[in-house]
């Protein structure tokens, strides 16, 4: 990790206590990512283009220990693991594909950030659909039983509960008055 990248975390805590005037919070977390990284030039390709197609791959790989970042954004350990395996394949000359597919073979469905529309992957990809009905059912439902109690409390009284309705009224007066 470069000494920028390990300074970041203290750098972020004096901007948030106000000691370091001038840096705005945002900036040491907002690039403490990039740098935390593929941060050690030992682990980065010479050739530029490889280096960029290994990044492009491994933004397309999840980290399973992070599980919402990619590799390339992550600092675990694994993620360093993967990121050096994806490394080693570009550096071998195999494609985007070949490489997608020798981790994907290795480590699941999980691995990949887009996994496969597959009858395995199915519950997967309908799950925001499924929470989203249910949510409008449950709306829904709760206005069609707020309607519904507003409008038996609107529905007119039958003589006898008007009649009813009366004498207390009446007696709740006298009270008041007496």
């Amino acid at each position: 990790m470069t000494r920028l990248a390990t300074l970041l975390p203290g750098l972020a805590l004096l901007a948030a206590a106000g000691l370091a005037p001038g840096i705005p919070l945002g900036i040491p977390l907002g690039i403490a990512p990039a740098l935390a990284a593929v941060s050690d030039p030992a682990e980065m390709l010479r050739d530029p283009g490889q280096e960029e197609r290994a990044r492009q791959i491994g933004r397309e790989l999840r980290c399973m220990v992070c599980q919402n970042q990619s590799i390339e954004d992550s600092d675990a350990e694994l993620a360093r693991d993967l990121r050096r395996i994806v490394r080693e394949q570009v550096s071998a000359g195999r494609s985007e594909s070949e490489v997608l597919r020798f981790v994907h073979d290795r480590y699941g469905d999980f691995v990949l950030l887009r996994p496969p529309v597959k009858p395995e992957t199915y519950l997967l990809w309908g799950t925001p659909v499924l929470a989203l009905g249910a949510g409008l059912v449950l709306i829904l439902g709760m206005r069609r039983r707020r309607a519904a109690l507003a409008g038996e409390a609107a529905a007119e009284l039958s003589a006898a509960e008007r009649a009813r309705l009366d004498r207390i009224e009446m007696q709740a007066r006298e009270r008041r008055g007496a």
